[in-house]
């Protein structure tokens, strides 16, 4: 940052004499370089530097602290809303007005003290104007440092944290569920997540771009078979690590963009990782072993550091408006500072009990059973994993499973994950019971992963090296299927009745007989789909008269 004296030197003789008035200094310079050299080197008097800061009122003691506690600079819209306005004004008006006498805000008491500047500096989206205090005075003010890990917000009473949402490793099997279906070309994927608390569910849309993050995907989106192999065959704590390290720094995932709610527009972009740097810097205040409550934290952001994924400050140029409007009515874009909870402020509660949890970072805790979460506090495997290590205490994935005489599959979430990813390809996905999933071997299936180039045979093997037992009949059952197809099944079909066997004879010599299908009987036979009013017309035209019956 500039120096007293580089700082100094961005105004006239006239602005200095106003600061020295200010400060109590006889200031008799008669030129610009002299009059800077002698203003600096007073104002740099620790004593006199106190003593000033001391006697200033309470809010510009408040926006002097803010300074040293963000290194001695805040962006300038920041501190423009929070602390008021300089008005721009030349000397010759100035000199006329003297706004320093009645300043109207508290930028204003500092900026004619020359005790802050304004100047640019380079930032992730381009040059941005700041105010900061000259380099040379922050030691002279070291006294009035706020603790820069000063926790936001406050602890929860212990009703907010009565009833408590750990996290778990959940992930991982939702992790596998996507990668087997992507695989298979399903839809519908999120019916077979687990259920997670607050309002915000894991989305396979989440997942898919965490997965193609983590180097599992590849070009059009299908699991890449040597990544993925190694992914699913990996300790759970190595890939809940690796997903963790993955979501930290991809730039594909926005989190504001998959908010649920917010819809946004136009060509203008947001920095997901810059918003998610400074959410895992705020938690770094956080202490340890400690519930805190969540709508405090996300308020003592709104009041320190509301721009922290806007770094201009720019409330008006993000066109992002609400979900569920009708294409007839005016679209409500929540521009502005005043729209901030509805933006930033959810983004916050989305990362907290969304990302944060499911990926074990965070528990949450709520006033009650079924209520919306009101603490969080870092989990025990929070320290590891961020710090793209494995946190210890998962457990292992040493389960058999379970297979049964009717062709149903049970695996629980402690089979491996690389059994369950194979053993869904083969099967029509039934549901999530609990922790246990639930599959079944149909014709459909097995004929699907054939036309995949699965084999029958590598089913047999992995059942006979997974399940606990595999009874007789099942692997009978799937032999035969392997030699001959589907030997059973079971159809609706339209069946004609007839009173005597002469008039199917003749209804097979008609021109009807390329409507009918196998026989049942003397006198019944099955009709082709579609065809039962064509097939009575015949009969009409023979003399016989009959009706459908639904």
């Amino acid at each position: 940052m500039p120096d007293l004296a580089q700082s100094l030197g961005r105004y006239d003789l006239g602005y200095l004499q106003i600061a020295a008035e200010l400060w109590g200094i006889e200031f008799t310079a008669s030129e610009l370089n002299q009059g800077i050299e002698i203003l600096a080197s007073i104002m740099l008097d620790e004593q006199l530097t106190r003593e000033i800061i001391a006697s200033l009122p309470m809010e510009a003691q408040t926006a002097i602290a803010d300074l040293l506690n963000n290194d001695g600079r805040l962006a300038w819209s920041f501190f423009k809303r929070r602390y008021g306005e300089v008005r721009e004004m030349g000397s010759g008006r100035r000199d006329r007005a003297r706004p320093y006498l009645e300043p109207i805000s508290t930028a204003e008491v500092l900026f004619y003290r020359a005790l802050i500047g304004r100047t640019f500096y380079d930032t992730p989206s381009g040059p941005e104007e700041f105010a900061y205090i000259p380099d040379d005075l922050l030691p002279l003010l070291e006294a009035g440092r706020v603790k820069r890990d000063q926790p936001l917000g406050r602890a929860a009473r212990p009703a907010e944290h009565d009833h408590i949402l750990p996290i778990s490793d959940h992930i991982l099997a939702d992790a596998c569920t996507t990668l087997a279906g992507l695989r298979m070309g399903l839809a519908g994927i999120e019916a077979h997540f687990f259920p997670y608390p607050g309002k915000y569910p894991l989305t396979d849309n989440f997942l898919k771009v965490l997965l193609d993050t983590a180097g599992l995907l590849d070009e059009s989106g299908v699991p890449s078979p040597e990544p993925t192999r190694l992914f699913l065959e990996s300790g759970r704590g190595q890939a809940l690590a690796q997903l963790v390290s993955s979501w930290r720094k991809s730039k594909q995932l926005n989190e504001l963009a998959l908010l649920p709610g917010l819809i946004l527009e136009g060509e203008w972009r947001n920095d997901p990782l810059l918003a998610r740097g400074a959410i895992l810097q705020f938690l770094q205040s956080i202490p340890d072993n400690t519930w805190w409550n969540i709508d405090t934290f996300i308020d003592t952001i709104r009041q320190n550091y509301p721009d922290f994924q806007r770094p201009a400050g720019d409330y008006d140029s993000w066109f992002i408006r609400k979900a569920g409007q009708n294409d007839t009515e005016e679209p409500e874009y929540l521009r502005g500072f005043e729209n901030w909870d509805q933006v930033e402020g959810d983004l916050l509660r989305f990362m907290i009990t969304g990302p944060l949890h499911w990926l074990g970072i965070l528990d949450l805790a709520t006033a009650g059973e079924g209520q919306p979460p009101t603490a969080f506090r870092n989990s025990r495997w929070a320290e590891a994993l961020l710090q793209g290590e494995p946190p210890e205490g998962l457990s292992p994935e040493d389960e058999k499973l379970l297979a049964r005489s009717d062709a149903r599959l049970v695996l629980s979430v402690r089979v491996p994950r690389s059994v369950r990813y194979q053993i869904a390809r083969f099967s029509e996905w039934d549901k999530l019971d609990r922790e246990s999933y639930h599959y079944r071997l149909t014709p459909p299936a097995l004929n699907r992963a054939s036309e995949s180039g699965l084999l029958t045979s590598h089913l047999l093997t992995l059942l006979r090296n997974q399940a606990e037992a595999v009874p007789p009949s099942l692997i009978t059952a799937l032999e035969r299927w392997d030699q001959h197809g589907r030997q059973a099944r079971i159809e609706k079909v339209q069946v004609l009745r007839l009173t005597t066997p002469e008039i199917l004879e003749a209804l097979r010599a008609s021109r009807a007989a390329r409507f009918l299908g196998d026989p049942l009987g003397p006198t019944t036979v099955i009709v082709k789909s579609g065809a039962q009013e064509k097939v009575l017309a015949v009969l009409s035209e023979m003399g016989y008269l009959g009706e459908i019956i639904d």
